[in-house]
């Protein structure tokens, strides 16, 4: 079955009364057979049998045989390295969204993990990285915001080398244009919030894994903590999941289109994009990737510029996240990364003058426009800046 086949084809028992859409169990609490045996479900923090449709549907659509769903990415990021000890060390890439650093950096130390940030784009600085304590390499590709590339094949074989997991975050494409497990990965992450919702309407995040014992224990987790994700959101998150394909491929068409008109624009300094021949990694995600993504970065050389032509848009909405029907537009190094600590500013924050856009289903003729029209009001008004400053 094809993945627009899949989206819309859920791995559900037919309903009884014929319902076309899944119906939503929005209980907190099931009734049991008796008082010494339970039945299928009893606690929806344990498990609800609309997030457990969801969860089937999420597994299907990665190509892997088990998921997870989680309150948000960030809950199931959490939950993964919560499977570590004190002791252990993990191999993160050094372009991630900025939550991310933060769980890493401010939170994993006070449990005794250690986190070594390296350029995962290249397989022999990570296996320089590796020692016997690395227990988890976890990687963005595309990555966050600068669209870096790391090769999935060649970090799976490395991890296998070691006997630890690599963990891929798949958010920026979505299983309709990459499928990390089917190259080597041991686990796939997702920010549902993104391209799997696609309507910035529901915080969703989910784990996904073919492997049964790892899959018990995130599982496990997942209700020791209370992270799942409710049945509410799992609900608008399956309706939303129907037209992912579609969507991917709209946002992949447009976003190709805007990004070729940005490299060719005087005010840009250089256009992020592994979409364009020349974005470093090129190759590499060509031949792991069906498509680049919604989601470009450029830079302009000046930080105020780049405000002013986020603040001139009127199509792009200025807001954090990507993923969305609705195309955005941000600064990253003051939105969704502030959150990187000052001590690692310097090597993992993004530039100042970075902006990051993500492309909806706008037609992409009026999405261009809009962006030109935000280059001249802001150029406009850089230089009525640089003239009042030389009076």
């Amino acid at each position: 079955m094809k993945i627009a086949t899949r989206c819309v084809h859920l791995d559900a028992d037919e309903d009884r009364y014929g319902a076309i859409a899944p119906p939503i169990y929005q209980t907190a609490t099931f009734r049991q057979p008796t008082a010494l045996e339970f039945g299928e479900y009893d606690y929806t923090r344990t498990a609800n049998p609309t997030r457990t449709l969801l969860e089937r549907q999420l597994a299907a659509l990665e190509e892997g045989r088990y998921a997870s769903a989680f309150a948000s990415g960030m809950a199931a990021i959490t939950a993964l390295v919560r499977l570590l000890n004190s002791g252990d060390e993990i191999i993160a890439g050094d372009d991630l969204y900025g939550g991310t650093v933060r769980l890493l950096e401010r939170i994993l130390p006070r449990h005794g993990i250690k986190v070594h940030y390296v350029d995962t784009t290249d397989p022999e600085a990570v296996r320089r990285a590796l020692t016997d304590r690395v227990k988890l390499i976890l990687v963005e590709t595309p990555s966050n915001p600068l669209m870096r590339i790391s090769d999935i094949e060649a970090l799976a074989k490395l991890a296998d080398e070691a006997g630890i997991w690599l963990a891929v975050d798949n958010s920026m494409l979505s299983p309709c244009l990459q499928k990390p497990l089917t190259l080597g990965a041991h686990v796939v992450i997702h920010s549902a919030t993104k391209f799997l919702c696609g309507h910035s309407d529901v915080t969703a995040g989910a784990l996904v894994t073919n492997d049964q014992e790892l899959y018990e224990r995130i599982a496990f987790q997942q209700n020791a903590e209370g992270a799942g994700l409710s049945p509410f959101e799992s609900w608008l998150l399956l309706r939303g999941m129907k037209t992912l394909a579609l969507r991917v491929e709209r946002q992949n068409a447009s976003a190709q289109k805007v990004a070729r008109h940005l490299a060719q624009h005087t005010l840009v300094a250089r256009v992020y994009y592994p979409g364009l021949e020349d974005h470093p990694g090129h190759k590499v995600h060509s031949r792991q990737a069906s498509g680049a993504g919604a989601v470009i970065s450029f830079t302009t050389g000046d930080a105020d510029l780049s405000r002013r032509i986020v603040e001139a848009t009127r199509l792009f909405t200025i807001a954090v996240s990507f993923g969305s029907v609705i195309s955005s537009i941000s600064l990253p190094c003051r939105m969704s990364h502030a959150s990187v600590p000052a001590s690692l500013k310097e090597k993992l924050a993004p530039p100042a003058d970075l902006i990051r856009i993500s492309v909806g289903i706008e037609d992409v003729d009026d999405l261009i426009e809009d962006l030109e029209r935000a280059f001249a009001a802001a150029h406009k008004l850089e230089a009525v800046a640089s003239t009042a400053g030389s009076r």
